[in-house]
């Protein structure tokens, strides 16, 4: 519907319309404009607006709202519009705790696979070229193709499919650690011990490794939340009650 009174004021830049689906662009742009503030998380949008301000149809920008309303990063308000709303912390513990219920035990299965450990550490090169090229979005895409690597080589496909959905979900609500709180060659040196006990077939050094980098980044995101929405929460708690082997 076009926008009423009750709509936010929006000012958007037209996607250029090539390379990936238009519906991947409204999501990228949709989490540009709320991470710049020109997308105000509580306030109502419509698809009408958005789809004007991108220059493109409605249906790529209703195919986004429904993907970023799955991942919960949109309320959807039927013959209303959208309000952006922000992950809470909680969510982002939960995520981790599953992610390490089923990393770790793939990073010491994959530990030693034959080839495994040349191809991460191919990707490891190319994610220092994307360190020294500044480029974010192709840093957080290998380090997901790397973690990807060593649910493969571990063999269980339900487990990779699970681990995949949650990156993505995590990549559709924005949330990736910042220079605020770790660069990219801070997070690319993160997974230098992962990929050197897995070359050398060491298995409890490999989830030692992992479960380091994966608590680290964890416990980095959920602050970054809590701060952004002004929660008072304990996220050292929450991780602990969540989390934490008892």
């Amino acid at each position: 519907m076009p926008p009423t009174r009750e709509h936010a004021e929006l000012k958007l830049q037209p996607l250029p319309q090539a390379g990936r689906s238009l519906a991947e662009q409204v999501i990228s742009e949709v989490r540009r404009a709320v991470h710049t503030g020109a997308m105000v998380p509580g306030r109502l949008y419509s698809v009408y607006q958005v789809a004007e301000q991108l220059n493109v149809s409605r249906s790529p920008v209703r195919e986004a709202m429904l993907r970023l309303a799955e991942a919960g990063l949109v309320q959807v308000e039927r013959n209303r519009g959208f309000r952006v709303v922000l992950p809470h912390p909680r969510e982002i513990v939960e995520i981790f705790g599953v992610r390490l219920a089923l990393e770790l035990p793939a990073v010491r299965r994959a530990a030693g696979a034959a080839g495994l450990g040349g191809s991460l550490r191919a990707t490891m090169e190319e994610m220092a070229a994307a360190v020294g090229a500044g480029d974010e979005s192709l840093f957080f895409h290998l380090d997901q193709t790397l973690h990807d690597h060593i649910l493969a080589a571990a063999g269980n496909g339900r487990a990779r499919a699970i681990v995949g959905g949650l990156r993505d979900t995590m990549r559709i609500l924005g949330t990736s650690t910042d220079d605020r709180s770790r660069t990219l060659r801070q997070v690319h040196e993160e997974h230098e011990p992962i990929v050197a006990a897995v070359a050398a077939g060491d298995a409890d050094g490999a989830a030692r490794a992992m479960r380091a980098h994966l608590t680290n980044t964890g416990l980095i995101l959920a602050g970054q939340a809590a701060r952004a929405q002004g929660e008072p929460v304990d996220v050292a708690a929450l991780w602990a009650a969540i989390v934490d082997e008892p």
